[in-house]
């Protein structure tokens, strides 16, 4: 910052790459910040974005001791193509930490409250579904390793922030980790449109892993079969099912209702 609100300008440098990653976007590098902030190398902003939330963001830099560059769009366009950056890309130290599902479980102070994809192979359904997850205060959410997306910058991106804040949890036997879920008394509750109980109907205790599957093909038969309950969200319209995402924030928001 050049004290008068406009950003100062740096020289190109040269940056090694092997042990760095770049996030771009406001809300990706904004919940960068605030939740991990040492692990950020510099921020690269666009000169020419001298409004608010570019001012914003660079006090929050300042206050963390994160170095900023200025520089053009154009060589932002270069560094993430293809990629709605905003103007700002981050340089974060290192790789994404793979996230350990008894860490995470063994340290909440509530009633686990989790999402578990399986099959999911696109990234902005995947990243779609991470934001809806942080909006809900979902704990953690699990995914197979084989048949799924990982967390790509696209699915990051999609993210807006919030595959910086919730665990993203790989496994390599989904349906036993369900069943170790189970042993914990975390209630397994799949969404299947052919289900005969109602969402709003249903009851289910505090503790819950929701799982949802791909749009179209669902759950896959060992998934479905290791649920505690399956349920469906009434469809009064023309369509038979909705997105991913949108499943899954209708039901954990409705899980949320009921949590608070």
């Amino acid at each position: 910052d050049a004290g008068d609100g406009r950003l100062a300008t740096f020289p190109a440098m040269n940056v090694e790459m092997s042990s760095s990653r770049l996030i771009y976007g406001f809300h990706a590098v904004t919940a960068k910040l605030r939740h991990d902030p040492d692990s950020l190398k510099e921020i690269m902003v666009d000169a020419t974005r001298q409004d608010a939330r570019a001012r914003d963001l660079l006090q929050h830099a300042e206050l963390q001791g994160v170095r900023i560059i200025a520089t053009d769009g154009k060589r932002l366009d270069g560094m993430a193509p293809g990629a709605r950056h905003q103007g700002v890309i981050a340089r974060v130290e290192g790789g994404r930490k793979a996230a350990h599902l008894d860490d995470v479980l063994d340290t909440l102070e509530e009633p686990a409250f989790l999402l578990v994809l399986d099959g999911i192979t696109d990234p902005r359904n995947l990243g779609a579904c991470l934001r809806v997850a942080d909006a809900a205060g979902v704990h953690a959410v699990i995914a197979p390793k084989d048949r799924a997306v990982g967390l790509t910058d696209v699915a990051a991106k999609t993210a807006s922030g919030a595959a910086e804040t919730v665990p993203y949890v790989m496994v390599t036997n989904l349906a036993r980790t369900l069943r170790e879920l189970k042993e914990r008394d975390i209630r397994v509750i799949g969404a299947a449109g052919e289900a005969a109980s109602d969402l709003y109907a249903a009851e289910w205790p505090p503790a819950t892993a929701w799982v949802l599957g791909a749009e179209g093909e669902g759950m896959r038969r060992l998934t479905r079969e290791t649920c505690d309950q399956l349920v469906r969200i009434p469809m009064h319209g023309a369509v038979e099912s909705l997105n991913v995402s949108v499943a899954a924030g209708v039901c954990l928001f409705e899980a949320r209702r009921r949590r608070s």
